[in-house]
C-alpha cells in the first residue's frame, strides 16, 4: 500500500450476539444442580469481538451477519457501529431469531451455551460482493463460509471468485477444526486458525509434516494452533515455530481467542512477516484475559505495544 491509497478493508462475516454472564462456583453434571449468580451483559459474538479488536487496533472493518429487523439486532448493529465497525452490508430476515449467548464463568474458565441461530443462506447483495471483489482480508469460519451465495454460486465457488480478486482468507476454527470435504473451503487460505481441540480433531497429533504436507495440497500458506495461555504454534509449511504466551493474572478467557484473530488480520496487513504478526496477536490475547468480557481485547496498537514491552520485562 503507498501513501496515498486508501488502507485495504477487512470483511469479518459471522456471528454477534448478547452475551449474558452468569458465575458459578462449580459446573454441573447430568441430573445435578447447582447454584449460580447473574452478573452482567455484553454485545459479543466471536466474530464480531475480532472484528471491533480489529477495528480498535485502527484496521478498516466491515461485519456482514444475518439478523432480524428487531431492537435486539439494532443494539448490536449499534455497539458495533460505536467500536467502529461498518455494518452496510448486515444481511437481514425476519425468520432469524434473536442472537443471545450465556456464559457461564466457572473456575477460571468458562462455558457458553448459544441460541441456534440457523443454516439460512446469506446472499451477499450486489454492493457487498462489489465490495469483497477487492484486496483485503475475510475473516470467517467454515459454518458462515458454506452459507455464502452469490448469484448462481455458492460456498466455495464465491470463496474462490473473491480470491481472484485479491481478497485473503483466514479462518477461525476454533474448536470445531474442519472434517473431510472441508478442504474445497479452505484451500488457498491465508490463515487457518484453531485451538488444542480443534487441531486435534483435524490433524490428531502436532505432526508438522503431515501438517505442512497438507497445506501444500491445498495451497494454505499458514496454520496456526493457538495453545492458550501457552502462547501459539506457526506452522509455515517448511517447520513449526512456538511463540510463548505472557504470564498474567486471568480474569476472564471469554474472547481472547477472537482478540487473537482480530489483532493477527490487523497485524498481517501492518507487520513485516507471519512471525511478527503472530507475536503481536498473542500479545493481545494475553492482555484480553486480564480484563472481563467479550470485548476486552479491544485496544489501540500503542495499547498492544506496552502491554508486549512491559509483559516481557516482568517474565525476564
Amino acid at each position: 500500500m503507498t501513501e496515498n491509497q486508501a488502507p485495504e478493508t477487512a470483511f469479518f462475516i459471522g456471528d454477534v450476539a448478547v452475551d449474558d454472564y452468569f458465575t458459578a462456583d462449580r459446573w454441573p453434571g447430568l441430573a445435578d444442580k447447582a447454584a449460580f449468580s447473574e452478573s452482567t451483559s455484553y454485545v459479543g459474538g466471536m466474530i464480531a469481538n475480532a472484528a471491533s479488536v480489529h477495528a480498535g487496533l485502527g484496521g478498516a472493518t466491515e461485519f456482514i451477519s444475518l439478523l432480524n429487523h428487531g431492537a435486539l439486532s439494532q443494539r448490536l448493529c449499534e455497539d458495533l457501529g460505536e467500536h467502529g465497525v461498518g455494518t452496510a452490508h448486515m444481511l437481514y430476515d425476519p425468520n432469524v431469531p434473536d442472537s443471545r449467548n450465556m456464559i457461564f464463568l466457572v473456575g477460571g474458565e468458562h462455558v457458553v451455551l448459544y441460541v441456534e441461530t440457523g443454516d439460512m443462506p446469506m446472499v451477499l447483495a450486489e454492493p457487498a460482493l462489489a465490495a469483497l471483489q477487492s484486496p483485503g482480508f475475510l475473516y470467517t469460519t467454515l459454518s458462515r463460509a458454506k452459507r455464502l451465495r452469490a448469484g448462481e454460486l455458492a460456498g466455495a465457488e464465491v470463496l474462490a471468485q473473491l480470491r481472484g480478486y485479491g481478497r485473503r482468507t483466514v479462518f477461525d476454527l476454533d474448536v470445531e477444526g474442519f472434517e473431510p470435504g472441508d478442504e474445497a473451503y479452505l484451500e488457498g487460505a491465508e490463515v487457518v486458525v484453531m485451538n488444542e481441540i480443534g487441531f486435534g480433531l483435524s490433524f490428531g497429533s502436532p505432526n508438522v509434516s503431515a501438517v505442512n504436507t497438507w497445506m501444500a495440497e491445498y495451497g494454505v500458506k499458514a496454520v496456526i494452533r493457538t495453545l492458550a495461555a501457552a502462547g501459539a504454534e506457526l506452522y509455515d509449511g517448511e517447520g513449526v515455530t512456538l511463540v510463548p504466551g505472557h504470564r498474567v493474572d486471568v480474569m476472564d478467557v471469554t474472547g481472547a481467542g477472537d482478540t487473537f484473530g482480530g489483532a493477527l488480520v490487523f497485524a498481517l496487513s501492518s507487520m513485516a512477516s507471519m512471525a511478527d504478526a503472530l507475536s503481536f496477536a498473542v500479545a493481545a490475547a494475553s492482555r484480553a484475559v486480564t480484563i472481563e468480557g467479550p470485548r476486552g481485547g479491544v485496544a489501540t496498537r500503542e495499547e498492544v505495544e506496552r502491554f508486549r514491552e512491559a509483559s516481557a520485562v516482568a517474565a525476564g
